[in-house]
């Protein structure tokens, strides 16, 4: 089995002793989002495969990190870098500290090990299109030889997301915008040129309409990076978790409405006072997040 941990919350930055606690124990419990009793995942290295973590802050995580590569679990970093400003992401770490801990992963457990997502792509009158031109190259040039791979999307626009974007636009008014397929498709050509002068490749998270032979599609949970990584086959049929997902089958253990990160366009937080009153709530000693 292959655990991801977790595109519900983000786990190394905020919930690391909960994990290293729930390893040590062998299993946790997972709350289904649409209600009804928890599931039991079996954790710990016998069960595990290998495990895919989602963040932008892995700097709390690297204790942790540290024990799973000792027990010879292979493990892949999803490591979201963008570079927006505060308005958009209220309390994510600053781009230098991101840049410095994706280097640190990538000289600890190489390249293979980290994928760098510049997700999701928000166009506003903040963020235009000549700006994510310009921060994706700078940011490539920082990641030179620590990443193999970007992922990237473009924001989706979801009941929260939508309602958290119209909000910016009130209080702030910071407009965001959907471009057309056709911008969307020349924006990505040149990002693709862009991080390949860099030695990575572009991949597509979930945006099949996107996807050309020049833009792959992603596999965000992916079986054969985490064979790279481990030295050894690792097998999993492909189960993605919504049409044009590539990503291996796995399972998540996160829960929706804890991160507090903050990001404007997240699908996942409802709100994020609640998100910051339930993390400090949080008993790490519990079996579910």
């Amino acid at each position: 089995m292959i655990v991801s941990a977790s595109y519900r919350t983000d786990i190394p930055a905020f919930y690391g002793d909960w994990f290293a606690r729930r390893w040590t124990a062998g299993s946790c419990q997972v709350r289904s989002p649409y209600g009804g009793p928890p599931s039991t995942v079996a954790l710990g290295p016998e069960v595990v495969r290998g495990l895919v973590f989602w963040t932008r802050n892995a700097r709390p995580f690297f204790p942790v990190l540290a024990g799973l590569a000792d027990q010879a679990v292979p493990f892949v970093v999803q490591y979201t870098l963008t570079g927006y400003s505060r308005a958009l992401d209220r309390s994510v770490p600053a781009r230098d500290h991101g840049i410095a801990a994706i280097r640190e992963l990538a000289r600890r457990y190489g390249p293979d090990a980290v994928v760098w997502r510049y997700d999701p792509i928000v166009l506003t009158t903040v963020t235009p299109r000549q700006w994510h031109r310009e921060t994706v190259t700078i940011l490539a040039a920082a990641l030179a030889g620590s990443v193999n791979e970007v992922v990237v999307s473009f924001v989706e626009p979801y009941r929260k997301t939508a309602r958290h974007l119209a909000t910016l636009a009130r209080t702030d008014g910071i407009v965001w915008r959907d471009p057309v397929p056709d911008e969307k498709r020349a924006m990505l050509e040149e990002m693709a040129g862009d991080v390949a002068a860099h030695g990575m490749r572009l991949t597509l998270c979930t945006q099949p309409l996107l996807v050309t032979e020049h833009l792959p599609a992603a596999r965000c949970i992916d079986s054969q990076r985490l064979s790279l990584v481990a030295g050894r086959a690792i097998e999993a049929r492909e189960k993605g978790n919504r049409p044009g997902c590539r990503c291996a089958e796995s399972r998540d253990i996160g829960r929706y409405d804890t991160c507090p990160h903050g990001c404007v366009y997240c699908y996942a937080v409802d709100s994020r006072n609640r998100a910051v009153q339930y993390q400090h709530d949080h008993d790490p000693r519990q079996a579910a997040l």
